[in-house]
């Protein structure tokens, strides 16, 4: 099935500069994300990434996906900025949110407590996300137990992104992705595997 044969939903708010995507995933995602990220082309709007992983882990996976993938890949550090071309991976034990760097976008990587019982949490990245790109962004939930990033996609989602959850059939756990569905927070819902095209697609402007 192709892509064009799953997304039904009228166009949302016509976007401006600065294209973002922020993607977050729980039990399952390691996969999920390396099948995503390494079908990318260099030329890949910035990405944000929250994954639920221990501390000791972010650093390793993100290298290790680094090396698959044309788009480079790395641990997020506080201030970095976000670029084309640019996977940031939010540290294990850290929440990551989206900042304006002038006309771009940079993280900010500090502690703090739990969210949904997480840290890094999704809604914790995806509530900045919804609040400083608007419009200018697409939201990704994928695999996961739980509702983390479910409440916060519907505020991207209110404001104008673009949103996706991955479907039933090919997340491991459905969990992130069903409640994000259930409380109206999502565009589309799409496989794993056209995701990657779902992600060029926005980035011409044709999602």
């Amino acid at each position: 099935m192709t892509l064009s044969s799953h997304l039904h939903s009228a166009p949302r708010a016509t976007r401006q500069n600065g294209r973002i995507v922020a993607i977050g995933t729980s039990t399952g995602g390691t996969v999920a994300l390396e099948t995503i990220l390494t079908r990318l082309p260099e030329e890949t709007p910035g990405i944000v990434i929250v994954q639920h992983m221990p501390a000791v882990f972010t650093a390793m996976f993100a290298e290790r996906l680094d090396g698959l993938c044309r788009i480079e890949v790395r641990e997020a550090r506080h201030g970095d900025h976000v670029r084309p071309g640019l996977a940031l991976v939010a540290p294990g034990g850290r929440h990551m949110s989206l900042t304006r760097n002038g006309s771009g976008y940079a993280v900010d990587v500090r502690d703090g407590e739990p969210v949904n019982r997480h840290k890094p949490s999704v809604d914790v990245l995806f509530r900045s996300v919804a609040r400083v790109a608007g419009a200018d962004a697409l939201g990704i939930i994928m695999t996961g137990m739980g509702a983390d990033g479910a409440q916060a996609m519907k505020e991207m989602h209110d404001t104008g992104a673009t949103t996706i959850a991955q479907d039933q059939a090919s997340c491991v756990v459905f969990g992130m992705p069903m409640e994000a569905i259930r409380i109206g927070g999502v565009d589309h819902v799409l496989p794993l595997n056209l995701i990657p095209e779902a992600i060029i697609n926005y980035d011409k402007g044709r999602l």
